[in-house]
């Protein structure tokens, strides 16, 4: 049994984390920790970490940029495996993370759908193979009231594919600020924003006379619940260092 400390409960995300981990016999959230108290649960809720009593196994944060260094506080006092899900964190957020994992395990992943992460890993393959002779370009698209743009796993994608490749890509946003060819040293990411699209990923990679396409979909949020538990039950016990979805896929392969 995994025992999870859940903080931003009471919002979209957790309130879907929170029924996924009521049918799973396997895990159980113990309390939570949201702002916003009005919400029934079954697991007592504190506005703080700081006020939070009970022990856990893991603590998953699916709340806001503006709680997470106390949060993160918190885990390192408790020594409590932190997986950190919350969406739009800083460079000085991510490096205080990365801090954080010599001294317990930290998990972070810019998505936490399992789909969308095999799908990194196979385009870092196709990357791999085919840089000389394919340009790459990533459409994302996602519904009409979110803020960022491109949003953060189109820009993982990208970061994961460059990582692949023997020169360092330049990251070109649209194309109709300027009128040149596409050089071969290129990765283009584009938008697109509408209705309730709740996420959807494109890798295209584009060759001579054909095209390879590696395609997610997202049909609702449960998908990045169900990744948040099962990387849960992965935390569970490991040995302190910081650990991402390329780390829990390899475990269920």
């Amino acid at each position: 049994m995994t025992n999870i400390i859940l903080n931003g409960c009471n919002g979209k995300m957790g309130r879907v984390i929170t029924r996924i981990a009521e049918a799973d016999p396997d895990c159980t959230i113990v309390a939570g920790i949201d702002i916003n108290n009005y919400c029934e649960n079954d697991y007592p809720v504190y506005t703080n970490a700081e006020e939070c009593i009970v022990k856990a196994d893991v603590i998953v944060d699916f709340s806001h940029p503006s709680a997470f260094f106390g949060l993160l506080d918190y885990a390192k006092d408790t020594k409590t495996p932190l997986i950190a899900a919350t969406t739009g964190l800083s460079d000085e957020q991510r490096d205080a993370l990365s801090d954080a994992s010599q001294q317990l395990p930290v998990f972070f992943s810019a998505n936490m759908s399992l789909g969308i992460n095999l799908l990194t890993e196979l385009a870092k393959k196709a990357a791999a193979l085919l840089e000389d002779s394919f340009d790459i370009e990533i459409l994302e698209k996602h519904h009409n009231q979110k803020i960022d743009a491109p949003s953060g796993t189109a820009l993982a994608i990208a970061d994961a594919i460059s990582g692949e490749l023997t020169t360092v890509p330049e990251y070109v946003y649209d194309r109709h600020s300027v009128r040149k060819k596409r050089s071969a040293n290129e990765i283009g990411i584009h938008s697109i924003r509408g209705g309730t699209i709740v996420g959807e990923h494109e890798v295209i990679f584009a060759g001579q006379d054909e095209v390879i396409s590696l395609k997610h979909q997202a049909a609702s949020k449960e998908v990045f619940a169900v990744g948040a538990i099962r990387a849960a039950k992965f935390m569970k016990g490991k040995p302190n260092g910081m650990y991402s979805m390329t780390d829990l896929i390899g475990e269920i392969l």
